[in-house]
């Protein structure tokens, strides 16, 4: 019998640290089109930061063999021989937010290249119900000539990997499994069972894992949309919200969830691929697209916030002197896709301010790349008219911002982490 050979297409921040771990028991090729992202790996380093260098250099080996271990390439040669291929790549919007699914398709069309008999393709990506079947085989079965669920087989297993997660790493969270027959679905299920210690949850079909994962994040999004709208009355009733959702949450059933900027690769953009799905059936998704409008609002809100802050304040607008703490999605995490923390520097910086952005996680080269906006990595003490602190970087905890402001100066917390503040969602 054949030994299983994986190959993962896409090592980002899903793909690398899913590849690692099933290269501790099998041979695993990470594919990826971005050569110099397989040169950094190769060396044992990780810019994403989700898996540590002395870890992924325990399974790195020296070729694409058929030993247990991971080998990282950008050649198309050398995933030939494997027998399971696990499709990561992102599944973003366009600028309409709409799907856009073009990933999705190369990664397909490279697999198909060397798509063989007997092989399984299992997809990752967050999709809305039908993709894998309806859009991604048709490629496959177009480019490789074989015929779907007779030559080769589709699973699919939604990614959970949280970023800058240290805690609920890949092998800790419950996997959703599905496959293309029963007999597929159980292969799936027990290459993952394999390898992933919280267990794993087998799904009849492949559409209903398709449609679990994109409802998680649509269920966090409406639930955010609700305590951002919670905020914005709670702002006018002169109450903290802070404040009321701790007392609330004294309630056993309770849901847990604070207002903010709801950015990133997940959150902010799975709804719409439901939402779009939604209306191609002929039913207007109402709720999920409320959240939505509710949420992609908070960055101009914010900004408006401070403003009257300042104005108040008799802060002259025009050249006023801000610093903005944080620009990636989220906290202890270099990913800057989709952040909203843009959103608030933006918006402040149509007042004609004079804005600048610390943030010693993210790649000032990408930020510029991708939003035209400079950063810094360094603390820049200096006296400002307003400090905005819009992600919770674990640098920013021992900072006295009181410090680095003037007289009549204002501090926002957008994500209620200090005590010495002004305002605050």
């Amino acid at each position: 019998m054949k030994t299983d050979k994986i190959a993962v297409i896409g090592l980002g921040y899903v793909g690398l640290p899913l590849a690692r771990l099933f290269a501790t028991k099998y041979s695993v090729i990470g594919f990826d089109i971005n050569k110099s992202r397989v040169n950094e790996l190769s060396k044992g380093e990780d810019a994403t930061l989700e898996v540590e260098s002395s870890v992924l250099k325990s399974v790195l080996k020296a070729s694409p063999d058929d030993k247990v271990g991971l080998y990282c390439s950008a050649n198309l040669d050398d995933i030939k021989d494997c027998n399971y291929y696990v499709v990561t790549v992102p599944t973003p919007i366009d600028k309409n937010n709409r799907p856009d699914l073009t990933p999705l398709y190369k990664s397909s069309e490279t697999v198909g290249k060397v798509l063989k008999r007997g092989d399984i393709v299992i997809y990752e990506s967050t999709v809305y119900p039908g993709v894998t079947e309806d859009e991604c085989i048709p490629v496959l079965e177009k480019i490789s000539g074989l015929k779907f669920n007779e030559d080769f087989y589709a699973g699919y297993s939604p990614e959970r990997i949280n970023p800058g997660d240290k805690l609920h790493t890949v092998d800790k969270i419950l996997k959703v499994t599905a496959g293309s027959t029963p007999e597929i679905g159980k292969k799936v299920d027990a290459l993952y069972a394999s390898v992933i210690s919280a267990g794993t949850h087998l799904a009849p079909t492949i559409k209903v894992a398709e449609a679990a994962k994109v409802i998680e994040n649509s269920q966090r999004d409406i639930n955010i949309a609700f305590v951002n709208e919670l905020a914005k009355i709670f702002n006018l009733l002169d109450i903290d919200t802070h404040s009321v959702l701790e007392a609330a949450g004294t309630k056993w059933n309770f849901l847990p969830f604070k207002p903010g900027l709801v950015g990133g690769h997940c959150i902010g953009v799975d709804p719409y691929y439901l939402a779009q799905k939604a209306q191609e059936v002929g039913y207007h998704p109402e709720i999920i697209l409320a959240g939505r409008r509710v949420n992609d609002g908070m960055g101009e809100y914010v900004a408006s916030e401070i403003i009257k802050l300042m104005v108040k304040n008799d802060i002259r607008i025009k050249g006023a002197k801000i610093l903005a703490l944080g620009i990636t999605f989220k906290e202890n995490c270099p990913d800057v896709r989709n952040t909203k923390a843009v959103d608030v520097i933006n918006e402040l910086k149509g007042y004609d301010t004079d804005i600048t952005v610390y943030d010693p996680w993210a790649n000032p080269e990408e930020v510029m790349h991708e939003y035209n906006l400079s950063t810094v990595k360094e603390f820049p003490a200096e006296k400002y008219d307003a400090i905005v602190l819009t992600v919770a970087h674990k640098e920013y905890l021992d900072l006295n911002l009181s410090d680095y402001i003037k007289p009549n100066g204002i501090i926002y917390d957008v994500k209620g982490i200090i005590k010495d503040h002004h305002g605050r969602l």
